[in-house]
């Protein structure tokens, strides 16, 4: 069993206790075996982990959950040198150790390098195991058969197996020999030794190749999440001081982006190497602050560590980096990060003859052979592969004059006989931008982050001499602000960013770094609004919330933030002048593999039908999560609602709200809507002012009535309801199963009967708000509105009746029945019904009541007499817990609001808003005294058709903040222009 922990190549010497130096690794649960498409490093840099994600310990991935079976085949995934391997290693030692999975009797743990070697060969499953583990050649089938078995295959992306399981032959049986592939697929599938467990590692872009459905549990491998890192530098450097250096050197600002690669284990293994060699040997300030920086001491520290054995004859260090640059280069080129010795031998590479002098090869290549005599070899990771490819062209174009990325391209000479770089650069930056899946992202990083002017002094240390680069980098630095003009939204964009990064060159960033602090988006241009994606995404910001209003509400700002929409779970791009050409950037992002947006806000954009089909074909993608959905007035039409409807049922255990209001959907739409209602699990429906009728009502409740159990809020309002509808739907309201907690029926056509019926439906347990306001609820809907109130089980929390033309009598029945249950109420609207005395002394008794927590009332165009305006502001003033009241257009004489203003006056007065109307010149007075001796709550205040001239004076002195939310009223007024500028300075106007 493997004792140790090899931190860079297998040969180097200093290797560590594997529990001394493992640092625990990040890994989840959740994701799927998706095919990654971008870079992984890139994929790294725009993606940001997800605090939801639940973490699993290492020993814990075979556990079972909380009423579920334990997993019996998992999926690991990763990306290159993220720590899958070790993870390997150290659940195998635990287990090996007796500290965990004592549950196994045995553990074979295979990698797809040793197989690969052995894949045109047949075994029976026994003899396979046998052929690897020699420890267990004794047993025989039946204690296979007794024992727990767990068998972890590492590196399913370095398979050379074809995995054919549609094709590939039955074995159940361990002793039938066939192909080492064919064994595999019956192992994966569970057919052979179906009582097995198995664990395999892959990085994502491979883990396609088993079938998710043979898969029990996906986790990824995150790597080090921020305290694992620091935790990694504190072991791996002795020195405690040095370690600190690291970690404040890394943190630091400008290096954002290196230390979000330190999620990577093998880049952390990269720059403590680095970092801690310049802390004990240079002076501090020059510790590297970009990535080619780094990967440039890591080389240079590589080429101090020479063998003390004498040497005869071989490479240079300067040849063998060529060499090994011209081997990275061309298996690139590949697409190959595995390669053989015949590889090495066409470098003219002889590792053996190598490794007696350099420590170049024995720090940079790894080499695994296993139980076998062939060994193949890699890099210890995809970036020093590319570091040194990068290197390899560069050195190539300076010394010989030769593009190796456009080997036909001619190349002109200046008047000294060098080549210009940005003929290089420019053949580099175009090819990163033509290919898929950033492949040569970060090559080009590194290779034009070597032309800058340390790193050309590094380069010297290393070869001897300085290039000649009769060009300075801003030929390149212009091009690259070139390209970035014309690219829009992709990743690639934000790598170019990187590069100037790499170049030195922050004059994008602090421009719009400027723009956007000063709150001045209006100056911000294409390119800047992509300067403001890379800025977010590589700083320490929360971005779970994009806000497209709080940049600059267009489809071009949306196109070039789409970075910082991806690593978004809230996107709210509400009233932003979209039109559905927005749904084709938005739709790719709803099906991230990596996403997570989970509440998508489109409301009062264009969209129209064709926007709504564009977000359909995403919705029905299993990979979207989508909980909440708002297209509220996007102008869909009957026509939107077949292709948003299939959407939705083809993908329908996610969506929890779903908010079509001010669309023209009409009675046809809704009733093409009704699979959505009755398979989804909807919680809350908004639907008002959709042109539904009768026949569109009656279908929606009906539609409820047979999927009752999940809907909490129902906004039906600025509908037209019938009788037949009402009655469906009281239908769905008296279900057994049904548990809604908030219905808005504002202006519905309710008639007094029909409103009758619909409260005695009502559930008192559950409702928590109703609306029923511009309504004619009458005597009959009155009485059945105060037995519901006086339901000890009410728990009613907000109740509107604006407009509902009740009486004084009604008004009156109602706060009578208030009084019985005064604890849960805290919104009451009453707007717009006549209030007398009598209803003025029932609603008095209710908001005097010590019980009482109402925090809104509004009783706006209801009070008709003096008397009753005097006996509600002594109530009120009784109610502790109000912080808004509208009283606008009552008659409130001088008496009534000198009795207001001593109220306000109080300390005890936690009033937050106030409006009011026709209030006189010198009562304004008396309110802006009463408002300045108690100014610490209330925070907005509305006078509509009020005189006030000289009390505007007197609210606007330096010391007092208030916001005055009737505008109008101030240009209506003849203000002196220093009054008038005044305002205007402190946005009341």
């Amino acid at each position: 069993m493997t004792m140790t922990l090899s931190q860079g190549t297998e040969e180097e010497p200093s290797s560590t206790s594997l529990n001394k130096i493992y640092t625990e690794l990040y890994i989840t649960e959740g994701g799927s075996g998706e095919v990654n498409t971008e870079h992984e490093v890139i994929e790294l840099e725009c993606t940001r982990s997800r605090n939801e994600e639940r973490k699993i310990d290492l020993n814990d991935i075979f556990s079972a959950l909380p009423n579920k079976e334990p997993p019996q085949r998992v999926l690991t995934k990763g990306i290159a040198g993220i720590g899958k391997t070790v993870a390997v290693k150290k659940f195998t030692r635990d287990w090996a150790d007796g500290e965990a999975n004592q549950a196994f009797t045995f553990v074979f743990p295979f990698t797809f390098r040793e197989l690969n070697l052995i894949k045109e060969k047949e075994f029976t499953l026994i003899d396979l195991i046998c052929y690897y583990f020699e420890e267990v050649e004794g047993l025989d089938i039946s204690d296979y058969k007794s024992s727990k078995l767990l068998f972890i295959f590492d590196g399913l992306d370095e398979s050379k197996f074809p995995l054919n399981f549609a094709q590939n032959g039955l074995c159940r049986n361990a002793t039938m020999k066939t192909t080492v592939d064919i064994l595999l697929t019956n192992l994966f599938e569970g057919k052979l030794l179906p009582k097995a467990s198995v664990w395999i590692t892959t990085r994502p872009a491979a883990a396609n190749k088993i079938p998710l459905k043979h898969i029990n549990r996906v986790t990824e491998v995150r790597g080090f999440n921020d305290e694992q890192k620091e935790e990694y530098f504190q072991k791996k450097i002795s020195d405690k001081t040095i370690a600190q250096k690291v970690l404040d050197h890394l943190l630091s600002k400008p290096l954002r982006s290196l230390y979000i690669m330190c999620h990577i284990p093998m880049f952390c293994w990269i720059s403590a190497t680095a970092l801690q060699n310049l802390l004990v040997n240079e002076d501090q300030a020059e510790l590297p602050k970009t990535l080619t920086e780094m990967y440039m001491h890591f080389l240079i520290k590589q080429t101090e560590l020479k063998n003390q054995k004498d040497y005869h004859g071989g490479d240079s260090d300067r040849d063998m980096i060529m060499k090994l640059g011209k081997l990275a280069f061309e298996q690139l080129q590949n697409g190959n990060i595995i390669f053989s010795e015949e590889d090495l031998k066409e470098c003219n590479i002889d590792l053996k003859q190598a490794a007696v002098y350099s420590g170049i090869c024995t720090q940079i290549i790894r080499k695994e052979s296993g139980l076998h005599k062939k060994e193949v070899y890699s890099f210890i990771h995809l970036s020093v592969q590319e570091f040194l490819a990068a290197l390899y062209v560069h050195k190539t174009f300076v010394d010989q004059r030769k593009n190796l990325l456009s080997p036909k391209a001619v190349i002109p000479v200046s008047e000294g006989g060098e080549s210009p770089i940005i003929f290089l650069h420019k053949s580099a930056v175009d090819m990163a931008l033509e290919k898929d899946h950033g492949r040569w992202d970060l090559f080009l990083r590194f290779l034009v982050g070597l032309s800058k002017d340390k790193n050309q002094g590094l380069l010297k240390k290393i070869f001897g001499e300085k290039d000649k680069l009769p060009q300075s980098r801003e030929d390149t630095i212009g091009y690259i602000h070139r390209k970035i003009q014309k690219t829009s939204y992709t990743n690639k964009g934000i790598n170019l960013f990187h590069c100037l990064n790499e170049l030195g060159d922050q004059s994008l960033v602090e421009q719009v770094q400027k723009y956007y602090n000063s709150g001045d988006v209006s100056k911000i241009s294409p390119i800047h609004w992509s300067a403001l994606a890379f800025v977010l995404l590589v700083s320490n910001d929360d971005l779970s919330v994009f806000d497209l209003r709080k940049y600059h509400g267009s489809e071009a700002v949306l196109e070039r933030l789409l970075p910082v929409l991806k690593v978004a779970k809230i996107a709210l791009l509400s009233e932003s002048n979209l039109t559905d050409r927005c749904c084709s950037y938005v739709s790719p992002v709803l099906t991230m593999k990596s996403g997570g947006l989970e509440e998508l806000d489109l409301s009062g954009n264009h969209l129209k039908d064709s926007g709504v089909q564009l977000l359909a074909g995403s919705l029905q993608d299993a990979s979207c999560k989508l909980s909440k959905l708002r297209l509220r007035q996007c102008g869909i039409t009957t026509s939107g609602c077949p292709p948003l409807a299939r959407g939705i049922t083809s993908n329908p255990s996610h969506l929890r709200e779903l908010d079509l209001s001010k669309n023209k959907l009409h009675d046809m739409g809704l009733m093409q809507l009704s699979d959505v209602l009755e398979n989804c699990r909807l919680e809350t429906l908004r639907l008002s002012g959709c042109g539904l009728q009768e026949i569109g009502c009656t279908h929606l409740a009906s539609a409820l009535c047979s999927n009752p159990s999940y809907l909490h809020n129902l906004d039906l309002s600025r509908n037209s309801f019938s009788t037949t509808s009402v009655n469906q739907l009281s239908n769905f309201l008296q279900h057994p199963d049904s548990k809604l907690q908030r219905l808005w029926l504002f202006k519905t056509n309710l008639q007094a009967d029909d409103a009758a019926v619909l409260l005695s439906a009502l559930k008192p347990d559950h409702l928590k708000e109703l609306d029923l306001g511009a309504n004619t609820i009458g005597v009959a809907g009155a009485q059945k509105l105060s037995e519901l109130l006086k339901n000890p089980k009410s728990k009613l929390e907000a109740l509107r009746l604006q407009g509902c033309r009740f009486t004084d009598e009604g008004c009156a029945v109602l706060a009578s029945s208030l009084k019985t249950n005064p604890a849960h109420l805290r919104d009451l609207d009453l707007g717009r019904n006549i209030m007398k005395e009598h209803a003025i002394e029932e609603l008095s008794k209710f908001l005097e009541d010590q019980s009482c927590r109402l925090e809104i009332l509004n009783l706006k165009c209801c009070i008709v007499t003096e008397a009753g305006c005097q006996a509600l502001i002594v109530a009120v003033s009784r109610c502790f817990s109000l912080r808004e009241l509208n009283l606008k257009y009552n008659l409130f004489m001088d008496e009534s609001l000198e009795l207001m203003c001593d109220w306000l006056s109080r300390t005890e007065c936690k009033l937050e808003v106030l409006r009011l109307s026709f209030v006189k010149e010198n009562t304004c007075l008396l309110l802006a005294a009463a408002l300045r001796s108690n100014p610490s709550h209330l925070r907005e205040l509305e006078l509509s058709n009020s005189h006030l001239e000289e009390s505007v004076k007197f609210l606007t002195n330096d010391d007092f903040k208030l916001t005055v939310t009737d505008q109008n009223v101030f240009k209506e007024q003849a203000l002196s222009a220093t009054l008038r500028e005044k305002l205007k300075k402190l946005e009341f106007i």
